[in-house]
């Protein structure tokens, strides 16, 4: 027997040609994985209670921590660029010219002071110049004036100070607190109302004043009607420099406090949220006036309010998506159905979830509204992980004692569950680097990648133990839900329909005489999702290592037995698993639905084209707070009725150059030329003409006629502000070593993408100019580098990730499966950029965020079914693909059917944050599901790998798989070789 037994081993080494080394080593990898993740799953299973138990009670600890709860209070940290040229202009800027050193005026656009407080007033009808509108303006106006905060005592015993604005505001050279110079103009106009005087005429957007003071109003004053040429009526905001106002929508007022101590600052603090309320009480008595206030945290607060909004939401998507688990979880079978799996896995997620919160809190971190994306990035990556688990655990043999099972479970399951956790780790912590610029990209991805890590470590311990204790009650015959005995069918004949029903089972005698028991006369049915086969052990060695060697070069070696045997109740299956059997896989390969599945994804293609051409950069943050908050009101009207005019730009001169060189003047002169300009070097030029005095004079004139004629006249002394003198050797006048003017753009709707071209534009103009000089704007913080900043943390990681596909396909997995899912992820990221362009969805932190996890959870639903079929062998690509889809396809589905419904309540929360959350993720579900259950299951149709490799030609009708089934009787033991 053994001798044609040796016979026989030559034949069957020619059934395949031998593999290749590097094969070979991919092999001997893969297996030594599987045995460890073997040995891990009867470890666990061998302690169940302590796997079950020590996740929970680690949770409560550190879900303890609570209490060091922080939220974080610098949103322009966040949302602007780290590193950024901008910044560093910033504070150039405010070391040469700080806010608390301007004695005249200040530009609400320009400055960006700790605290203040602003407003815009609109009249609901006619103009706020209207006489009985203006009253009433200036009337708040005072009772901003003369409105008081109380101060806490600082010690015990010591008494409260009351603070007005007069106390807490910036003083100008004269202690009186300096206000917007459209609160001058109208007074001077009510002035002269009252007096019966002519009312002195209102330019726009540089106006006059009674003291011969030239003031931009371009941004206090808005929706302004000019009078034009022959008392002609122009539209809102076209007025032209020196044109007269004939009516105005809108004004803007604003508040500066100083906030020099920590005292300051709290007082400042109170002074807002009071400013804020009188504003609420002063709009309900005045309804004419629409009132839409702004203060230095309004930001802050409506940014982190979008949390808040979505407590409730949040505990509605937990709940939605448990039902919907517990349904996926559910079979006809009261035995080996598992409805409570499904709600254990979202606790598995939720306690990983607390876990990480408890580790943050301890490290000091702080929270932002953006973490609502970690819980659904969890939510996605352990669902897919549970079902999956669930599925194999479907398919391992009922005889099995349920170590065995779980241990094989593990075997079949972890290897895959682990390269994708391996993918989510990848894509964030290479974000969460110090590569990426944006803050608040990066604390998101650290923060993820941390609940990840804990996520994947409670599903292969919490919730491998809860899948051990229900195979206990499988084992035992108990109900899946009620955990009750279920009587045996003779018992059942007796009792209601309806308790026939809810109790109804298979029990094992009755599988016996379906299929007979494995070993005895039993065909094996081939795994497919196993590419390892079952051999049993012979008595002599020598004949052992030969007929193993002869197995090994048919189909790579298994150490543990985890065969799997034909369901023979297929009615009793899943539901999906029945719908996906018999309709959906074979109406998915069908010959005549092909053509049309290219012909879908062709159009995916040309969609998400479209939508990547028309791609664009969300650097507003008032894009991502709360609607129907503060920030927002105020932002729409300020776009509403002062987009005429861009911000106030200063131009700073920060080294010292030769203003009286005649050829300097012409350059600067040449620089601010198209622009609404407040300059003192031209307003100093025409001094000089008027007084027809020559504007090209020797350093010491120059200076001198500038210190003590020039800035002395009361019209021109704000001009004190915009110039920093140096001094030089006794008795030399000094030299201008730094000095500023303010530029005003005309610009149209599209205010921030000029912003950003106009800051380009002069940039390059200041590395050619002999005049050093640079331009800065508190926006210019958003904008500077922004689509840099928030374009590579997504490049890096969709780099990261297809360098690890291609290493891990030199040693762990097969080469096409990591060509596949490479080109799967693109596919997948490339249709959610496209698609949530065309949504209306702008290229923002939350969005690069979403396009991030996108990379993982694409992975976790395309992962399985691409190893699933490429290690597939001697079976046609259409017989491989439903097989697939039954195995991995299903888990894909369940997971993208609660997902879905998960994210649901998300989108009723009125926030932009959260819709741009909500849009983006769901894209990402169903562009993977798409990509999972239906344009790969086509594709893999016809294109490689191929299955060919493993027919030799004429030899169709040889066996493919040798099974060695141990038979034992009374006296020896035998092996019996079955072929089939």
């Amino acid at each position: 027997m053994l001798d044609g037994a040796l016979g026989l081993s030559g034949r069957w080494e020619r059934l395949e040609p031998r593999p290749r080394a590097g094969r070979m080593l991919r092999q001997v990898l893969h297996a030594g994985l599987r045995t460890s993740f073997h040995a891990l799953g009867r470890f666990v299973a061998g302690h169940a209670v302590f796997f079950a138990s020590a996740p929970v009670l680690l949770s409560i600890l550190l879900g303890a921590s609570f209490s060091r709860y922080r939220v974080e209070g610098d949103v322009e940290s966040l949302l602007a660029p780290k590193h950024s040229l901008a910044k560093i202009e910033g504070n150039l800027v405010e070391s040469l010219f700080p806010v608390n050193r301007s004695k005249h005026a200040l530009y609400s656009d320009l400055q960006t002071p700790g605290r203040y407080g602003r407003v815009i007033i609109t009249a609901r009808r006619g103009s706020v110049l209207d006489p009985v509108h203006l009253e009433t303006i200036l009337q708040l106006h005072r009772r901003i004036y003369q409105m008081q905060v109380t101060a806490p005592a600082t010690t015990v015993g010591s008494t409260s100070f009351n603070y007005s604005f007069s106390y807490l505001c910036l003083p100008d050279d004269k202690n009186v607190c300096i206000v917007d110079d459209i609160i001058r103009a109208m007074e001077e106009i009510q002035s002269a109302r009252t007096s019966n005087q002519s009312v002195p005429i209102l330019q726009y957007p540089i106006t006059q004043l009674v003291d011969g003071r030239q003031a931009y109003i371009g941004h206090q004053l808005g929706g302004v009607q000019g009078w034009g040429p022959g008392g002609a009526v122009r539209g809102h905001g076209t007025g032209a420099k020196g044109e007269g106002v004939r009516s105005a929508k809108a004004v803007q007022l604003t508040y500066y406090l100083q906030s020099r101590s920590g005292l300051m600052d709290r007082v400042a603090g109170r002074w807002e949220n009071a400013f804020c309320s009188e504003l609420s009480l002063f709009g309900a008595l005045h309804p004419k006036l629409g009132l839409y206030p702004s203060t230095s945290s309004s930001l802050r607060t409506d940014f982190q309010f979008s949390s808040v909004l979505a407590r409730r939401p949040l505990l509605a998507s937990l709940g939605v998506c448990g039902v919907l688990a517990i349904l996926c979880c559910s079979m006809r079978d009261c035995v080996r159905s598992k409805p409570w799996l499904g709600m254990l896995a979202l606790l598995s997620v939720a306690l990983s979830g607390l876990t990480a919160a408890g580790i943050l809190n301890l490290t000091g971190a702080t929270y932002n509204s953006t973490y609502l994306g970690i819980p659904f990035v969890m939510l996605g990556h352990g669902l897919f992980g549970s079902f999956e688990m669930l599925s194999s655990w479907r398919r391992t043999r009922e005889d099995q004692h349920v170590k065995e099972r779980v241990a094989s479970v593990f075997e079949d399951v972890m290897l895959r569950f682990s390269g994708s956790t391996m993918i989510h780790l990848m894509t964030l912590g290479l974000a969460a680097s110090p590569l990426t610029n944006m803050e608040a990209v990066r604390l998101f991805c650290r923060s993820a990648a941390l609940a990840i890590t804990i996520s994947y470590v409670y599903m292969l311990s919490f919730y491998s133990s809860c899948l051990v204790f229900t195979g206990y009650l499988e084992t035992r015959y108990r109900h899946g839900c009620f955990c009750r005995r279920v009587p045996k069918p003779d018992r059942l004949d007796s009792k209601p329909a309806w308790y026939r029903c809810l109790m109804y089972t298979r029990y094992q005698d009755e599988t016996q005489s379906t299929n007979p028991p494995h070993g005895v006369g039993h065909t094996h049915v081939p795994n497919p999702n196993l590419t390892h086969m079952e051999t049993q052990t012979v008595n002599s060695s020598g004949v052992r290592g030969h007929v193993a060697n002869s197995i090994q070069t048919q189909s790579p070696p298994n150490t543990h037995s985890t065969t799997t045997v034909t369901d023979p109740h297929p009615q009793d299956s899943h539901l999906l698993l029945g719908c996906v059997r018999h309709c959906y896989g074979d109406w998915i390969t069908n010959t005549y639905v092909k053509p049309f599945v290219v012909l879908l994804y062709l159009v995916y293609i040309s969609f998400g084209l479209m939508g990547f051409l028309q791609v664009t950069q969300g650097s507003d943050p008032s894009a991502l707070v709360a609607m129907d908050t503060a920030t927002v009101l105020y932002t729409h009207t300020q776009q509403r009725y002062f987009s005429s005019y861009s911000p106030v730009i200063g131009f700073y001169i920060y080294e010292s150059a030769p203003y009286w060189n005649d050829s300097v003047q012409r350059d600067l002169l040449e620089y601010a030329k198209g622009f609404q300009r407040i300059s003192w070097l031209e307003a100093y030029l025409n001094y000089l003409s008027d007084r027809n005095q020559s504007t090209s004079q020797p350093r010491e004139n120059f200076t001198r006629t500038l210190r003590h004629s020039f800035l002395r006249e009361p019209q021109f002394a704000h001009f004190a502000d915009d110039i920093i003198f140096a001094e030089r050797g006794q008795g030399e006048e000094p030299d201008v070593a730094a000095s500023r003017i303010f530029l005003v753009a005309k610009t149209t709707e599209n205010k921030r993408e000029e912003m950003s071209v106009l800051l380009d534009t002069l940039r390059r103009l200041s590395l050619t100019s002999r005049v050093r000089f640079l331009i800065f704007n508190p926006s210019f913080v958003y904008l500077d580098r922004y689509a840099t900043a928030i374009s590579s943390p997504l490049r890096h990681s969709l780099l990261a990730v297809l360098f690890l596909l291609g290493l891990s396909s030199l040693v762990v997995v097969e080469p096409l499966v990591s060509l596949w899912l490479g080109l799967t992820l693109l596919s997948v990221q490339f249709g959610v950029l496209g698609f949530m362009t065309l949504w209306g969805v702008e290229m923002d932190c939350v969005s690069v965020l979403c396009l991030i996890s996108a990379l993982g959870h694409s992975a976790d639903c395309s992962g399985p079914l691409l190893c699933g079929f490429t290690s597939g062998r001697g079976e046609s690509r259409t017989r491989w693909v439903r097989l697939s889809l039954e195995r991995h396809g299903i888990p894909s589905l369940q997971t993208f059917v609660c997902y879905s419904a998960a994210l649901v309540p998300v989108c009723s929360v009125r926030s932009n944050l959260t819709r741009t959350l909500f849009r983006c993720l769901i894209l990402t579900a169903g562009c993977s599901a798409l990509h999972t259950l239906a344009f790969l299951p086509t594709l893999l149709t016809f294109l490689p790998p191929s299955k060919s490799r493993d027919h030799r030609p004429g030899r169709e009708g040889q066996r493919q798989e040798v099974e060695c089934v141990e038979m034992n009787d009374s006296t020896r033991v035998v092996d019996q070789i079955t072929t089939v």
